[in-house]
């Protein structure tokens, strides 16, 4: 989940090194560290915290040099620390290496290795450079090819040779790297962020690659060492799309997006009046498939609880949602009719990919749904859907998860429509709606003010529960998710009929309730849940649908919601618990963008 960045070229280097780090903070924000080499010699400078004490640390230090890599560090062995930053050193300092991924092994190379070489800090990584400094006969590229058949697990590496100054190297095994092909110039990075400023061509490095680069050529080899083909794709993404454009943060910026986001997509997905998938072949493997199953992380796999609905009901397919990081490990008893999907903001989640492997082994077709295209997930899919939300920054994911409801909900549309398992009278009437969901997003934007008014009464709370029932449920797991991420306030997500198997014991006046209630085949039993809640004294928070007396007399505080069809509530209805946990985080003077422990992109296990 650390950031990495690689530059060989024309330019001051220090200065591409350090924004391209600043693009890539929200992979993690431990510790960031810098290497270049100056008149045959390795200059290292890495500091514990964010990207700003790095560049203080580099402040006013004279770089004349055109190559150069660049780290910044989510924890995984070793705290941070000053010596645990990347880039580390070998002890005659002729190597400087960054990381992203786990060496599994190296404790037992370290045992090998501490008897000849002497080493600073308490990582993984710094296995790799003593590997290095030991098979190293005067060649580089050899030194490399030598070092990787040592090492097991995952790992993206940039490397840099004081010997060989006009060279920057990157491996790929398990982590992504992207290269990213300039004019008189050439980079490594972790995400397109970082390059994207000097190129939009990349090639996405495969997984047992290695890239030579020079100022003005890219090799790529196998881990034999033999020379492969590959041909550079175009990203479409514009620069400014990964800036904040006068937002204070990311974040409030994403939330700002999803009206756009959702015109965007209804554009590709509108024709003749109906909703169709972009793909036959994946529209005829829904069709095919007896049996299908979800496998995501975090909020995708929020996502994929709101599929697995839509799925059984409109498709009549049977349809399982599970936690990547257990999917891969339990026994999976199926038939040539299944389909597994994976759902992935990044397209590089480690539990998510190897999910997929897994149901590739087995001989189950594989399809994804991706915001970035050519990562990993997209290339060893089957066929692969694009939620199409654009560059995702912030590290709680917004625009992405309602991205993510939209395309599954055309999915189950479109072939429930083929099966003829979908009403005709429903579909028109679903469709008539869903082109109303961008200004009803806008609705509940324009009163981010009330919101706002509201988090100043719980910001100073240490718990939450969030209830909802039926397709409102992962609208529940998800708010909580929001809100824990970002303000570190103790949130949990149920179901409200659970409620009373355990959790209403929590329930007292210092504990608020967000109960998610608007009008559908359910509210009743949701107002009966609230009632249970309010005779325990506890404070309520109700998102209804607006005009709903009834809901706002019996809550503490109100948070209206435009009408609307009951299976795209959870659509709209996400908002304004996003922007009930920005206001909050905000006020508790929590970093929004990147909250502690936590990065964007989960690549490892």
């Amino acid at each position: 989940m650390c950031g990495i960045v690689g530059y060989i070229g024309n330019k001051d280097v220090d200065s591409v090194i350090l924004v391209g780090l600043e693009k890539l903070e929200y992979r993690g924000y431990d510790s960031a560290g810098f290497a270049s080499i100056i008149d045959g010699e390795l200059l290292i400078k890495k500091k514990k915290g964010r990207i700003r004490e790095l560049a203080a640390l580099l402040n006013g230090i004279p770089i004349s040099s055109n190559i150069g890599i660049g780290h910044t560090r989510w924890a995984t062995h070793g705290k941070p620390t000053d010596e645990n930053a990347h880039p580390h050193t070998d002890c005659k300092k002729l190597f400087a290496v960054v990381h992203n991924g786990i060496i599994e092994n190296f404790r037992e190379l370290r045992k090998k290795l501490e008897k000849s070489h002497k080493f600073i800090s308490t990582t993984d990584t710094e296995i790799i450079v003593h590997l290095l400094e030991e098979n190293y006969e005067g060649k580089f590229l050899e030194s490399v090819l030598k070092t990787i058949k040592s090492l097991e697990g995952s790992f993206a590496l940039a490397i840099i040779n004081r010997n060989h100054p006009e060279m920057l190297i990157g491996v790929r095994k398990g982590s992504p790297l992207i290269v990213g092909i300039g004019k008189d110039e050439n980079l490594l990075a972790s995400d397109i962020p970082a390059i994207i400023s000097h190129t939009r061509r990349i090639i996405p490095m495969e997984d047992g690659e290695i890239a030579v680069l020079t100022q003005n050529k890219v090799e790529i080899y196998d881990f034999d060492g033999k020379r492969k083909r590959r041909r550079s794709v175009y990203i479409e993404w514009e620069e400014d799309m990964i800036e904040k454009r006068g937002y204070p943060h990311f974040m409030l910026k994403e939330i700002h997006e999803q009206p756009r986001v959702i015109e965007d997509n209804l554009i590709r997905v509108i024709e003749e009046g109906k909703v169709r998938i972009p793909s036959e072949e994946v529209k005829n493997l829904l069709i095919n498939s007896k049996y299908i199953i979800i496998q995501a992380a975090g909020t995708s796999f929020h996502a994929g609880l709101y599929g697995k609905y839509l799925f059984e009901k409109y498709m009549k397919t049977f349809t399982e949602c599970e936690l990547s990081s257990e999917f891969r490990y339990k026994e999976l008893i199926t038939d040539a009719k299944a389909l597994c999907i994976g759902i992935s903001q990044s397209g590089e989640t480690a539990d998510t990919l190897a999910g997929i492997r897994k149901a590739k082994e087995l001989g189950i077709p594989i399809l994804s749904l991706v915001n970035v295209r050519g990562s990993t997930i997209d290339r060893e899919s089957d066929v692969t859907i694009y939620i199409n939300a654009g560059p995702e920054i912030g590290v709680a994911s917004t625009k992405a998860y309602t991205a993510q409801l939209f395309n599954l909900l055309v999915m189950a549309i479109d072939v429930g429509r083929e099966k003829g398992t979908l009403k005709e009278e429903e579909e028109k009437e679903i469709i008539k709606e869903l082109k109303q969901i961008p200004d009803k997003m806008r609705y509940i934007l324009g009163r981010e003010d009330e919101i706002s008014q509201i988090a100043k009464k719980y910001y100073n709370v240490r718990n939450t529960m969030f209830l909802g029932r039926g397709l409102l449920y992962p609208t529940a797991l998800e708010g909580a998710l929001k809100l824990k991420e970002i303000s570190y306030i103790h949130a949990t997500g149920y179901a409200a009929g659970e409620m009373k198997h355990g959790p209403i014991a929590l329930i007292d006046e210092n504990f608020p309730v967000i109960a998610i209630a608007p009008k559908n085949e359910l509210y009743e039993k949701m107002m009966s849940n609230i009632e249970e809640v309010k005779a325990r004294e506890a404070p309520v928070i109700g998102i209804g649908t607006e005009g709903d007396q009834d809901l706002r007399k019996i809550c503490d505080d109100f948070i209206p919601i435009p009408h609307i069809h009951y299976l795209l509530q959870p659509l709209i209805a996400i908002v304004p618990l996003q922007l009930l946990a920005y206001h909050i985080a905000l006020l508790r003077g929590c970093d929004v963008d990147k909250p502690r422990n936590l990065a964007k992109s989960v690549t490892v296990e």
